[in-house]
């Protein structure tokens, strides 16, 4: 798709949301697909692949946070969340959901554009075929999936932009502020979110990590043989 820069899908019940945010970024040279709720989202979503979703979290029926967990086995699409100013507790539900980035609203045109890039730029860079094994664990970075044991782990994004960056620095500590200019997130509250998440899908016991360990006081790191 060489004339647009992604494909976009924007979800909100707010038709002059849906309107402003895809007028802006057709003049940003991106394709934009709107959908009113989450049932028509996933009804688009089945039919045609997007570089990302950016979906409001506050919708009548279905929310988006609902829209999330029901589908976050089937989705590698980075997903951007739309959020009411003031509410952590549902950035943070979001993102242990598996999204990859959250904006508050109201909020500038231009840093949503922003924000977009970033994460399309990421994708791009971090798009490589990588198979990488160790123990009872193997990572695709590739198909972002990871395989323990009998169970299969999809990985979004944001996880596999952390993955390889510390695959391809073993025993490396990163801190938190590392971590966070790494996906563009300056919360540590999330960032610990996102840690936790991986966890979860690499260890046996993620409450006593073995590979992805925190070193106090300095940040956490990844040791793989």
């Amino acid at each position: 798709m060489d004339k647009f820069i992604a494909h976009v899908l924007v979800v909100d019940d707010d038709e002059g949301i849906r309107y402003l945010v895809k007028r802006y970024l057709n003049e940003k040279k991106y394709l934009v697909s709107t959908a009113n709720s989450a049932e028509n989202a996933l009804e688009k979503i089945k039919i045609i692949k997007f570089d990302l979703i950016i979906l409001d979290i506050m919708m009548p029926g279905k929310s988006g946070l609902d829209f999330l967990n029901q589908n976050k086995e089937n989705i590698n699409t980075p997903v951007i969340l739309l959020t009411a100013k003031g509410e952590p507790n549902e950035r943070i539900q979001g993102l242990e959901m598996g999204a990859d980035d959250y904006l508050p609203k109201p909020f500038e045109p231009k840093e949503l554009d922003l924000r977009i890039k970033n994460i399309i730029n990421k994708t791009k860079q971090t798009n490589l075929k990588r198979i990488i094994e160790f123990e009872n664990i193997k990572i695709d970075l590739n198909k972002q999936i990871i395989f323990q044991n009998n169970s299969e782990f999809k990985i979004n994004n944001t996880e596999k932009i952390i993955l390889e960056r510390m695959i391809n620095n073993p025993g490396k500590i990163f801190a938190r502020e590392e971590i966070g200019k790494l996906i563009d997130l300056d919360k540590e509250r999330s960032i610990d979110v996102i840690i936790t998440r991986l966890r979860k899908k690499i260890e046996i016991d993620p409450k006593n990590p073995k590979f992805l360990q925190t070193i106090r006081g300095a940040g956490y790191v990844l040791w793989i043989e």
